[in-house]
């Protein structure tokens, strides 16, 4: 059916699904449609390969179609067992959270999800109930999912606007400011706050005293301190957890992504027992708060077999090897070329920052851009990435300036070369006026304004 139907790939979706994205994707010349992945390169339908720096935005950190995962799920749907009776309890949820749980001394207790915005939503509603409290902080720039209580914490415009009013008690903290932290807390009204130890959009780092002090302030106060690790956990950052990175201990951990090793979704939330035990308080409220495919078998085995995985192949120390080569190699993209203007990352979460020029040639090129669409100047790297060097990356956010790099943690020594060879010739491009890159950039201006006056 695949292959017979695979010419209408772009009409289907434009017909029954989301005509938006395909004219996105045609618009900056990404449809060229994907036939197959292996671990962390993709074909399209002329065989070309390409290096997949996205990884499906984080969830696929084992590769695509590792044999361990394909194996482990095969095996389950041979087995005939007895998927979901509810009326009755998993015992491979039962070793999946005690695998987890190894890995977090300081949390006794799991729950189970089918993705990272479920976590987030189980953990407004374990914090409001185990508290007592209405009040959820969480940072500015956040992005914590799209469904109405975590997209109540996600603190971007582009997403929020047409869906108000969102959840009411959710209130915004500056990134990294901790008087403003420790304001809205000494109302003792928060029950939570909720933070991601790097954030995803834009690859945002704290100071290194701020996620202890958070810490040591929501202890004060009497507020949860909780960490949604959905895209920096299982070793993404060079550590299991990234808030190993700080020595802290929150009081949730938010897991997501990664665990599904790309195929069956899944999502988990570690806790204390002192929380769920608040809120599965009594026999009559067992099934408070569940979701009906939440522990099914095969989720289940698609995070043992990832974490066996992660472990065996020892794909943590992989990512903060290779990733501390990336980062070398864009630092000194920093010092050599006037448009880059920082980079940042732990392990295989990196993002490499543009910003205005000085000269006044690519200035005035720069401003150009800006004027049509704030942000429109990486499109300028990531499309030549794409179309001439077969990378596959974006831009970090909604008018970022920041193209974040997100690659599976299998990634060897060829592909870190690979990344820099491709970054270096593409800026270097990007720094001649006139040039390919600005003629590109003048078709998308031209772009920008045309989706500007019809919308």
């Amino acid at each position: 059916m695949i292959e017979e139907r695979e010419t209408e790939r772009g009409a289907l979706h434009a017909r029954h699904l989301n005509e938006q994205l395909v004219r996105v994707l045609k618009t900056i010349g990404f449809d060229v449609g994907f036939k197959r992945g292996q671990g962390q390169y993709l074909y399209d339908r002329k065989e070309r390969r390409y290096l997949d720096l996205l990884s499906g935005f984080g969830v696929f950190a084992i590769g695509r179609n590792h044999p361990v995962l394909r194996d482990t799920l095969k095996s389950i749907l041979d087995s005939d067992l007895p998927n979901l009776v509810q009326m009755d309890v998993s015992t491979l949820a039962g070793i999946l959270a005690e695998r987890l749980l190894a890995y977090t001394p300081y949390l006794d207790k799991a729950f189970f999800a089918n993705s990272g915005t479920e976590c987030v939503e189980a953990a407004i509603k374990f914090a409001r109930g185990a508290t007592g409290r209405p009040g959820i902080l969480y940072m500015g720039h956040a992005y914590h999912g799209l469904s109405y209580g975590s997209l109540s914490l996600t603190d971007d415009k582009n997403f929020r606007t047409g869906f108000e009013p969102l959840l009411p008690g959710c209130t915004v903290v500056p990134f990294n400011d901790l008087a403003a932290l420790e304001k809205a807390l000494a109302s003792k009204q928060i029950a939570a706050f909720i933070f991601e130890p790097i954030q995803g959009k834009g690859v945002n780092i704290p100071d290194d005293h701020f996620l202890p002090e958070a810490a040591a302030l929501c202890r004060r106060y009497g507020t949860l301190f909780v960490a949604d690790e959905i895209q920096t956990g299982l070793g993404r950052t060079g550590k299991f957890l990234a808030v190993e990175h700080w020595n802290v201990e929150p009081d949730m951990v938010l897991l997501s992504k990664s665990l599904s090793g790309g195929h069956v979704p899944v999502g988990a939330l570690l806790t204390r027992k002192a929380i769920f035990d608040k809120i599965f308080d009594r026999m009559d409220r067992a099934v408070v708060h569940g979701s009906t495919f939440s522990k099914n078998d095969l989720a289940m085995a698609a995070g043992i077999a990832t974490l066996d995985v992660i472990k065996q192949e020892k794909l943590i120390e992989n990512a903060a090897v290779r990733g501390e080569r990336i980062q070398r190699a864009f630092a000194s993209m920093v010092e050599r070329y006037e448009l880059v203007k920082t980079s940042r990352g732990k392990g295989l979460m990196i993002g490499i920052e543009f910003g205005p020029p000085k000269s006044f040639a690519l200035r005035a090129s720069w401003n150009m851009l800006e004027t049509a669409s704030a942000g429109l100047f990486c499109q300028l790297i990531t499309i030549p990435l794409f179309k001439d060097h077969q990378v596959l990356t974006q831009v970090s956010g909604h008018a970022s300036h920041t193209i974040k790099i997100l690659p599976p943690l299998t990634i060897t020594e060829d592909d870190c070369a690979w990344i820099e060879r491709s970054f270096d010739a593409v800026i270097e491009s990007a720094h001649r006026v006139p040039g390919a890159a600005w003629s590109l950039g003048k078709t998308l201006v031209s772009n920008a304004i045309r989706v500007r006056e019809s919308a």
